[in-house]
């Protein structure tokens, strides 16, 4: 017994696979001693063979190597024309389909579901999405990419070569309190497409991901980016320079509480009315000693004293005529008493 291995591409009925050859040493030229004739002893009804030749043959149309990859085929030679009484000798032919695309990737589900925090920046990977090919190789090789949806401008979609996944990333910043649902039609479709396989197609498929946004407690936020109030030295006591505003961008909307970074205003020169914002001295003003005042404002939610944001006030002080004219030195001179006039 002998025994081979060949690969075969799926194809149609017919199709030649390969060719075994036995040999005989008896003398060919003394009756039917050395005409050999091949059958098949075991591959039926799968493979065939030519009895003359040897040659081997697939013997049912559109063999699928998804639903069987491996054949064991025994082929036997028969010497006196395959008559009672002849010698015989076997050989095993080991046969493996060879994989074509003729499977179109095809997704698990028709809609998957995603979830996301606002705060997540851009890059940020979502998710992904895999379509399944019974394909193997290059065959079995897809390119994702987003063809339709309301978020097509707020996402982008990555094909992972090594597991053949779209991985979903943010495009651009997120805000729940924008918008809180997207949604996007994702495409798998075969890189290489085998053109005999058209009519078993499109190689591609589609699903719908829709992506929730979900809220995430952010700081409070500053009407401006800094302030600039200017106020006369001569104010008296207690007198509002200025107000700063901040909000709460959460759709819950908690209410603010402020208050100054003493660290920028050592004197306590100033003060903050905790609840709106009003800034206000608290002792008196002098612009011969200090021009201007940097402080730094602070606002906290009150339901999340932790989530805090700052901002810059400048405060100018404007001059007031508070000072009478003083001489630099004290001047002690002498005259004649002869002295004349204008001298």
């Amino acid at each position: 017994m002998m025994s081979c291995a060949t690969k075969l591409a799926l194809d149609v009925s017919g199709t030649s696979v390969v060719q075994v050859t036995a040999t005989d040493a008896d003398d060919p030229s003394y009756g039917n001693s050395a005409r050999i004739i091949y059958s098949i002893l075991q591959g039926q009804p799968y493979f065939s063979v030519e009895p003359e030749t040897g040659i081997i043959r697939t013997a049912l149309p559109n063999m699928n190597r998804e639903n069987r990859e491996q054949y064991q085929v025994v082929i036997q030679a028969k010497d006196m024309g395959g008559q009672m009484g002849g010698l015989s000798g076997t050989t095993t032919v080991n046969i493996t389909l060879t994989d074509v695309n003729d499977n179109p990737p095809r997704f698990p589900q028709s809609t998957i579901h995603l979830r996301i925090p606002e705060s997540s920046p851009v890059g940020t990977a979502i998710g992904s999405v895999k379509a399944t090919d019974a394909d193997t190789g290059k065959n079995a090789e897809v390119e994702y990419r987003i063809i339709d949806g309301d978020g097509t401008d707020m996402f982008d979609i990555v094909t992972q070569k090594d597991t053949q996944e779209g991985i979903i990333t943010v495009r651009k910043p997120l805000d729940y309190e924008t918008r809180r649902l997207y949604t996007l039609k994702v495409e798998a479709e075969n890189i290489h497409v085998d053109p005999r396989f058209y009519y078993l197609g499109p190689f591609k498929d589609t699903i719908i991901v829709k992506i929730s946004v979900e809220d995430v407690d952010e700081p409070p936020v500053f009407s401006r980016s800094s302030y600039l109030f200017e106020v006369h030295e001569d104010i008296e006591l207690g007198t509002i320079i200025g107000t700063v505003m901040a909000r709460d961008p959460d759709s819950a909307s908690s209410p603010i509480r402020f208050s100054l970074d003493r660290h920028t205003d050592l004197d306590r020169i100033f003060n903050i009315h905790s609840g709106n914002g009003s800034i206000y001295t608290s002792k008196p003003l002098d612009r011969e000693i200090s021009q201007w005042h940097n402080l730094s404002v602070i606002a906290a939610e009150i339901n999340n004293p932790k989530d805090t944001t700052r901002v810059p006030v400048y405060v100018r002080i404007l001059d007031v005529n508070d000072n009478a004219p003083q001489f630099a030195v004290f001047y002690d001179t002498f005259v004649c008493e002869n002295a004349r006039a204008g001298q």
